[in-house]
């Protein structure tokens, strides 16, 4: 099943960092977040993705073109240096296809340039790329086939510390309560999608915007809310807790829920 990734965003709350890199390639640890959600999807075996590149697109194609397996894991080195055998392995049986998508695309005709990227694939995944969860994915993906929905998102409580005000007459303040206490659920940027989902975008448009407003008119868009771990990459404080959580080992994307994954190895960071 093919992971189509959108990858053209500016990450202009990421300050100067995203002057340099494109928000899916700032890193936690030593390797890009976009890196992180790939490995997350490859974990339950689907490892053949379709990137959506944009602002700063060069950088993505460069880190993979000039990606060694042997500078990211352990190995062994024989031979007088011409031999070298890797003790682990990250990336060798991804496929990756990287198409240009314009730099001021909307996510809804980012999706549509790729469409034709998608082979034969009647489900495909798609995500933001740049949001981590240890959601299970095949839940997810048996929750739409299960029903006949042509899309699924995931969905999330807010993290951010807001308050929400509920207002009545005179502006008389009912209600005032910590968003991540509250019962808002949000859009958590991991989907799954039938191949119609492409009838219902319109050139151009946005995808929540514009193709999900026809399906939740012909009732064919599901959620999948989840209580789990779901964090995004909005700003530095952000990253800041990713890193935080990647630095003590308690990262819970790198064991996703519904899969038996042993503990990833020390070179594996």
């Amino acid at each position: 099943m093919k992971v189509v990734l959108f990858c053209g965003g500016l990450g202009l709350r990421m300050g100067e960092t995203s002057t340099r890199l494109p928000k899916p390639m700032i890193p936690i640890g030593e390797r890009p977040i976009l890196w992180h959600i790939m490995k997350y999807y490859s974990r339950f075996g689907h490892t053949d993705f379709v990137l959506c590149l944009g602002y700063r697109a060069e950088v993505i194609k460069e880190y993979f073109l000039g990606y060694n397996e042997a500078l990211s894991n352990d190995f062994v080195l024989s031979d007088g240096g011409k031999r070298v055998d890797l003790l682990q392995s990250d990336i060798h049986d991804w496929s990756i296809t990287f198409v240009n998508t314009g730099l001021t695309a909307a996510i809804g005709e980012r999706l549509r340039i790729v469409e034709s990227y998608l082979g034969d694939d009647e489900v495909f995944l798609a995500n933001y790329g740049d949001v981590l969860t240890d959601a299970p994915l095949p839940e997810l993906i048996d929750t739409l086939l299960s029903q006949e929905k042509v899309g699924l998102f995931l969905c999330s409580h807010p993290t951010y510390n807001f308050h929400v005000a509920e207002l009545g007459e005179g502006n008389k303040v009912h209600r005032l309560e910590d968003i991540t206490r509250s019962d808002m659920w949000i859009n958590g940027g991991y989907f799954v999608f039938r191949r119609e989902i492409f009838e219902y975008i319109e050139e151009g448009e946005d995808l929540i915007d514009g193709a999900f407003q026809r399906l939740m008119a012909e009732d064919k868009l599901v959620a999948f809310p989840y209580e789990g771990f779901w964090a995004p990459m909005d700003t530095l404080k952000d990253r800041q807790n990713l890193e935080a959580l990647f630095e003590s080992g308690e990262a819970p994307w790198r064991h996703p829920r519904g899969i038996e994954q042993p503990h990833p190895t020390a070179s594996e960071n």
